[in-house]
C-alpha cells in the first residue's frame, strides 16, 4: 500500500488511553481492538472479541532481543484467547483484527492467519511463538485481492496501536541517511528509524567484549547469537538479518562489544555524527 494521509480514528471505551482501544480507518471494513492481558473480564463485553477475526498475542522476551507475538484465528476470536491466557504466560497485550460486521469465513482467516506469519518471518520484528506453520487456504483470486487488501489495512492498524509488526525495516533511499559505526574489527552500517535504530545485514561486531560492555549490552549479544542474527565468521560476529536496536547507543555497543555513546557513535560517509545531523 503507497504510503498516503489516511482517517483513523481511536475509540477508548473506558477512557484511557493505555486500556482498552478500537482504531479503524474510517471508510474502510477491517477493524482492531487492543486490550491489555488484565483487562479479560471487561473484554468480553465487548462484540468485536467475538467476531470471526486474526488475532496477535504480544509480549516480549527476557532478554528482550526481539519482541515477541503468537499469531492465530478464530471463529470467537475470544474463546481462543481465553485458552492462550490459561497456557501461555508471555503475552501482555493482544490485538484482534476483524470486519465491523462479522463477516469474515473460516477460510477468510485462515488464509489470513497463514498471510500474516508470512510476512511476519519475511520482515523478521517479531520472534514468532508459533510451533508449526499454518497451510496456505485455497480461495478465488478476487477474494485473495480483497484479503490482501485487508492485511494491507490492518498492517496500518497495528502500527498504529504501537506493534509495526509488518512495517519494513529499511526507510532510507539515499546515502546521506546512511550512518556507519566502526573499529578496528567491526563495521556496520545502519539507518534511524522511528522505532529505533536499524543495523543492516553483513555488519560485522567484535567478538571480544570490553570490561566497559555492560552485563546488559553482554546478554544481548549472547541471545542475537542464539537467535541466529548474529553469527561467528572468520573472527568477527556477523549480522545475518537487518536488527533494530532501541536506541542507536544499543546498536553501537552491540557492535563495538563495549559501552558506546551511538549519537557519536554512529556517522555518515562526511563524518558527521548522527547528534549533529538529527539533534542540533
Amino acid at each position: 500500500m503507497i504510503n498516503r494521509p489516511q482517517p483513523i480514528q481511536i475509540f477508548l471505551p473506558d477512557g484511557s488511553p493505555t486500556s482498552i482501544r478500537e482504531a479503524e480507518i474510517t471508510n474502510r471494513l477491517v477493524k482492531a481492538i487492543l486490550f491489555p492481558r488484565n483487562k479479560m473480564q471487561e473484554i468480553v463485553k465487548r462484540e468485536l472479541v467475538h467476531f470471526t477475526g486474526v488475532y496477535f498475542l504480544f509480549g516480549i522476551t527476557e532478554d528482550g532481543a526481539k519482541p515477541l507475538v503468537y499469531i492465530g484465528e478464530g471463529e470467537d476470536c475470544f474463546k481462543r484467547i481465553q485458552s492462550h491466557n490459561r497456557l501461555k504466560d508471555f503475552w501482555t497485550h493482544c490485538v484482534i483484527v476483524s470486519t465491523k460486521t462479522d463477516e469474515y469465513t473460516k477460510t477468510d482467516v485462515k488464509f489470513l492467519e497463514h498471510y500474516c506469519l508470512e510476512k511476519a518471518i519475511e520482515v523478521g520484528r517479531y520472534k514468532l511463538d508459533n510451533d508449526t506453520g499454518s497451510k496456505k487456504q485455497s480461495i478465488s483470486e478476487s477474494r485473495e485481492h480483497d484479503l490482501l487488501d485487508n492485511f494491507d489495512t490492518a498492517k496500518i492498524l497495528l502500527a498504529t496501536l504501537g506493534y509495526p509488526i509488518f512495517e519494513e525495516k529499511r526507510k532510507a533511499q539515499i546515502a546521506k541517511e546512511l550512518f556507519y559505526c566502526k573499529s578496528k574489527d567491526a563495521s556496520a552500517a545502519g539507518e534511524l528509524t522511528d522505532d529505533g535504530f536499524l543495523v543492516y545485514k553483513g555488519g560485522k561486531s567484535t567478538i571480544i567484549e570490553a570490561q566497559s560492555i555492560g552485563t546488559w549490552v553482554s546478554r544481548l549479544r549472547k541471545q542475537l547469537l542464539e537467535d541466529l542474527i548474529l553469527k561467528e565468521e572468520n573472527g568477527v560476529f556477523v549480522f545475518q538479518s537487518d536488527h533494530v536496536f532501541n536506541s542507536p547507543s544499543a546498536a553501537a555497543a552491540t557492535v563495538l562489544a563495549r559501552a558506546a555513546n551511538g549519537w557519536t557513535s554512529w556517522k555518515d560517509l562526511s563524518g558527521k555524527t548522527l547528534d549533529e545531523l538529527k539533534r542540533k
